[in-house]
This record gives structure tokens, sequence and C-alpha cells, in this order.
């Protein structure tokens, strides 16, 4: 078995003291990719929530349109038969 030594234990406390620096940078990069993809998943919200709008007030103005050529069909005599 080899001998221990004073340099021996002082290079593997070196070794291992530089092990939490480098755990410290590692959790810094992956904090920065969360914060980037919580801001991603922000503005994925964001534009879900305006296209759910942007078909409600579709839906909105065919039901008008919808309603306006109904009133017009009745004023006109020209409504047809419902389909079954």
């Amino acid at each position: 078995m080899a001998e221990v030594s004073n340099e021996l234990i002082y290079g593997v406390l070196e070794a291992i003291q530089g092990r939490p620096a480098n755990i410290e940078d590692r959790l810094s990069a992956v904090e920065m990719r969360i914060d980037a993809l919580a801001e991603q998943t922000r503005a994925l919200t964001i534009s879900h929530n305006a296209t759910n709008t942007d078909v409600a007030n579709l839906y909105r103005m065919f039901g008008t349109i919808d309603h306006r050529l109904a009133r017009i069909e009745r004023r006109l005599d020209i409504i047809e038969e419902p389909v079954k």
C-alpha cells in the first residue's frame, strides 16, 4: 500500500475543493436556461391567449353575419327549407 503523505492529502483536498465551484458554475448555467424557458413559456401563453381572443372575435363576427344574412333572407322571402 502506498504511503500516505501530507502532500498526497493536500492534493486530494485541492481537487475536492475545486468541485463545488464547478458545481456552482453549472448550477448557474442551469438557472439561466430555466429562466429563459420560463420567459419563452410566458411568451407562448400570451400568444395563445391572443389567438383564443382572435378566434372568439371571429366566431362573434360570423354569428353577427349569419344573423344579418338570415334577416335579409327573411325580408326577401328567399328562405329555403333547412337541410335535415
